[in-house]
């Protein structure tokens, strides 16, 4: 090893000979505006490796920038889905205050326009589970002063009767019950028939003869004949008819909404009344009545449904 280095030390003295000239050389030696060669050498040295770090680090501080922006981003996309789904259910409940009100207040409206009927609302709270059956479920009873057969309707239309009164509460049989049965006659032509439940959510006419002429969209009304309903309360309209043996097969759409009832109406009397159908009430309406009728919603009667209970036949 001390043979080579011996044999290889003057090519290596004379190698640190030429480099220390050459540095000195680019030392002296000046370029253009009066730079020395061994700053542009060093200058071209030292570029390559500053680009090469700017490089790495704009890339590292990029991707470390890109990941915490989107951990913020994601993290402010869950806040704003929470918030979105809780104005999503704030804008249902307050739909539903609305069309509560805007149905209370037509309930008040048909109220008022029929000072001389015994009426007391009430409001919905169940319906029967059997499916061949067609009832429901008030929240009115014998402490409301609610008796057998009294009659039940919304101001669109007759709902049913009253079949069974308990205590706080009151069952209502439906006009489309297979076992129900409403004395009725056409508005028009004042032909007198029966309006029976068939199971099916629509009602049949019957005992009108085929030479009758009967046509889609014909009114019917209450005759008054059975006692429980006063007479021309809108029971429906015609839907279908066709001759049958020996009546006509005459199929009803009712008026009331018998698959949406949430507030009814309790006749509490006999007394005749003559219909006058409450006209749509306005949102501002509607807002401003519907404090007025909250005492349709509690387990004791209005004022003013409880001294018009006090003239009703016990």
């Amino acid at each position: 090893m001390i043979d080579t280095y011996s044999r290889h030390r003057p090519l290596a003295l004379l190698a640190i000979v030429v480099v220390a000239q050459v540095m000195l050389l680019a030392f002296q030696i000046k370029g253009e505006h009066d730079v020395r060669l061994i700053r542009y050498w060093a200058v071209a040295l030292v570029t390559p490796l500053e680009r090469a770090g700017t490089w790495s680090f704009s890339k590292v501080g990029g991707a470390w920038g890109g990941y915490v922006g989107l951990r913020n981003a994601r993290a402010e996309n869950d806040r704003m889905r929470i918030e979105l789904d809780q104005l999503r259910l704030r804008n249902r409940e307050l739909e539903s205050q609305a069309a509560e009100g805007q149905r209370l207040s037509t309930v008040l409206n048909f109220r008022n326009a029929h000072p001389e009927a015994s009426m007391l609302a009430a409001q919905v709270i169940g319906s029967s589970a059997d499916p061949t059956s067609h009832t429901l479920f008030i929240n009115r009873g014998e402490h409301d002063r609610l008796r057998m057969n009294m009659g039940v309707v919304t101001p669109d239309g007759i709902v049913g009767k009253i079949v069974e009164v308990l205590p706080n509460t009151a069952q209502v049989l439906l006009i489309n019950d297979k076992d129900s049965g409403v004395g009725a006659l056409f508005s028009a032509t004042r032909t007198h028939g029966v309006v029976r439940g068939s199971g099916d959510p629509e009602p049949r006419m019957e005992y009108v003869v085929n030479d009758e002429k009967v046509q889609t969209g014909d009114a019917i009304a209450t005759s008054g004949e059975d006692r429980i309903f006063p007479k021309d309360f809108p029971i429906g309209t015609v839907e279908s008819a066709k001759p049958g043996n020996p009546f006509q097969v005459i199929r009803v759409q009712p008026s009331a909404r018998l698959d949406r009832l949430e507030e009814v109406l309790v006749l509490l009397s006999q007394q005749e009344v003559v219909f006058k159908k409450p006209e749509a009430p306005a949102t501002a309406a509607a807002a401003t009545a519907a404090p007025a009728v909250e005492a349709t919603h509690g387990a004791a009667p209005a004022k003013a449904a409880t001294a018009n209970s006090s003239a009703a036949p016990q």
